[in-house]
């Protein structure tokens, strides 16, 4: 057993019928450490979080959380583990201060109302503790949800989509807490569609079908992603757009603004494809490094190709 990681699983598979759900997954997560894990709907990305976190029992596989085996120790796993579901789901008829001292009470906490005072000032809730859940906004239902993950102190964070639905500036500030939390020493594994999340985190994994497509830092993932990316400015995107597509070499065409991002993995036959498009007056063509939109896109297309 590594203690540097918090996270350190191998071969984890769950099937449910003829879907595999989850297919040979391996994880290695450091304490402290930000993980963000991305991936298109239906990706497994949920099973795997179920699994980690001691709610799913793996088909096949090993591996540890918290230094808890992941089959075995399941108990174990769940004290020390904050886990933070898709949807909201707390109970939406109970006040802010009932559904934090529910939540303690469920975990037999001796100190509960202090656990809850704390909570209620850590996470901003104190003027609104009297507030039922249902009648909260999407990002104070965030913060009450991440206060009740909190409440019993864990050392690893598990947020399935925390950010989905609420708008940008509640956005920043979870991810503001977020980092916060892993200053403390505590351990964040989350699941995002946004981009500018997953670059937000220390390092990133990227699945589709149940498979684990690529990880590491975000420079790391775009250097070895095997992309090449030019982008082009033009008066009509849209005609240039259909023009492109399809062409060889060319995998993907996107519009970024006032852009279009063209991508492919043989760098000779892109620039062969493009050459002619490079010549007219009216176009600007500029060769750039590629997004993590654009690898993700690439990669779920190649995985939908080979799934």
């Amino acid at each position: 057993m590594n203690d540097a990681l918090a996270i350190d699983v191998a071969g984890l598979s769950k099937r449910f019928g003829e879907l595999v759900a989850v297919d040979d997954l391996a994880l290695q997560v450091r304490r402290g450490e930000i993980y963000g894990f991305l991936g298109p709907n239906g990706s497994g990305k949920t099973t795997t979080i179920r699994m980690l976190c001691g709610l799913l029992t793996p088909d096949s596989g090993r591996g540890t959380c918290l230094g808890y085996d992941v089959i075995r120790e399941t108990r174990q796993i769940k004290l020390n583990v904050g886990y933070m579901t898709q949807g909201f789901s707390l109970y939406q008829d109970l006040t802010i201060r009932e559904n934090l001292d529910f939540t303690a009470r469920i975990y037999g906490m001796p100190n509960r109302q202090e656990a809850v005072e704390e909570s209620l000032r850590r996470l901003g809730l104190a003027d609104r503790q009297k507030q039922l859940a249902g009648n909260l906004s999407g990002g104070w239902k965030q913060r009450l949800a991440l206060a009740a993950c909190m409440l019993h102190q864990p050392r690893l964070l598990l947020l399935d989509e925390p950010t989905a639905g609420v708008d940008p500036k509640a956005r920043r500030d979870f991810w503001d807490e977020i980092h916060y939390l892993a200053g403390q020493g505590i351990t964040v594994l989350v699941s995002t569609h946004y981009m500018d999340e997953a670059e937000r985190c220390h390092r990133l994994a990227y699945i589709a079908s149940g498979r684990l497509l690529a990880q590491g830092t975000v420079s790391e993932v775009i250097q070895n992603s095997g992309i090449v990316t030019w982008t082009v400015e033009c008066a009509d995107l849209y005609a240039l757009g259909a023009q492109l597509r399809g062409l060889p070499g060319i995998s993907q065409v996107v519009p970024f603004g006032n852009q279009l991002h063209v991508s492919g993995t043989d760098a000779a036959l892109l620039e062969q494809s493009i050459s002619p498009f490079r010549e007219q007056a009216s176009c600007r063509w500029t060769k750039a490094q590629p997004g993590l939109e654009d690898i993700f896109i690439q990669m779920m297309e190649g995985a939908d190709r080979h799934g």
